[in-house]
């Protein structure tokens, strides 16, 4: 077997826990964080698409980061839950380098987006009779796509470079998906100088929205400090609070991998991390939005009356009938 596995071009996933005790009750678990994350952010999507109250650049902005975390869990979570039932825990090569760059596409994507947002909420607060000229369709329709771009980028430089290295011997990734440093352990050469590089372009992806992100929250502290009216602070605070979660639990997952130095690495902190982010993230994203927003709690609680209408009307036509 082990032969079979050495000549083979795929790769064997560990998993989250390399040899679990109970799988049958971690899949469970991940399963119904699964099924909550993506129900979640598909009830988000369906809201502001009908709702023509959601209709607003916000919204918009935010539908496409549910959009994202809906591709970005179904990346990593069904092939992870397929191996904890299944004893062969392969991976193909280019299964492999498919979530890679999948999964570079999205982090980076979702990088951008977040700072994207930081200075929509900017203009709201700071520039609010200028908003629909500074935060037009066209705008948006940019903001979206320079997001999009700018994820692939990173997914389109890093990716055939890592699968370009000889991998010989073992071909246990020691890890639940294809992340890049897992991957690049198995490698037969010296792979310190593109680790070095990759660094330097994950920082330089950080750098960029957490700048947004710092000038934008920056101006509006100095806008809402000089408010004189105390319902104007609330309104304001109220506006950027749930973005301003989001951007603390996601980026705070990021900086531990992107940025700190490997000494502080570990295989099962790194596994931990990246559960965190790709399982955990994609579910509260969607929860912060809806628990600490009025106008999505108003939204639901609209489309449920509608449901409940209906239903009374149907029940109604056919005591008629009958």
């Amino acid at each position: 077997m082990e032969t079979v596995l050495q000549n083979s071009t795929d790769f064997i996933l560990l998993g989250l826990i390399t040899h679990p005790t109970f799988p049958g009750f971690i899949f469970a678990v991940v399963f119904s964080i699964f099924l909550v994350a993506v129900t979640a952010n598909m009830v988000m999507i369906l809201l502001i698409h009908t709702d023509s109250h959601l209709h607003t650049p916000m919204y918009f902005l935010l539908s496409q980061l549910s959009i994202m975390d809906t591709v970005y869990i179904c990346i990593t979570v069904p092939k992870m839950l397929q191996d904890l039932l299944s004893k062969e825990k392969t991976i193909s090569f280019l299964g492999c380098a498919l979530q890679i760059f999948l999964y570079l596409t999205l982090i980076g994507g979702e990088f951008f987006l977040l700072g994207l947002m930081a200075y929509d909420r900017y203009v709201a607060v700071c520039n609010p009779l200028r908003y629909p000229l500074l935060m037009n369709r066209r705008i948006c329709l940019f903001m979206v796509v320079g997001s999009w771009v700018g994820g692939s980028l990173d997914g389109f430089m890093l990716t055939p470079f890592t699968m370009s290295f000889p991998y010989c011997g073992s071909r246990e990734i020691n890890h639940f998906f294809c992340e890049i440093p897992a991957v690049l352990k198995l490698s037969c050469i010296d792979t310190s100088l593109y680790q070095t590089l990759m660094y330097a372009c994950c920082v330089l992806m950080l750098l960029i929205p957490i700048s947004i992100i710092s000038v934008s929250y920056t101006r509006i502290l100095l806008t809402v400090h000089r408010m004189n009216s105390a319902e104007g602070r609330r309104k304001a605070f109220a506006t950027c609070s749930s973005h301003i979660v989001v951007v603390i639990i996601f980026y705070g997952a990021a900086f531990y991998t992107n940025v700190l130095p490997q000494s502080y690495h570990t295989p099962e902190k790194d596994k931990v991390v990246s559960a965190f982010y790709t399982i955990l993230t994609p579910m509260l994203n969607p929860l912060i939005y809806s628990l600490r927003n009025k106008d999505v709690a108003t939204a639901l609680r609209r489309i449920q009356g509608r449901c409940t209408y209906s239903q009374k009307v149907r029940a109604g036509d056919v005591s008629k009938k009958y």
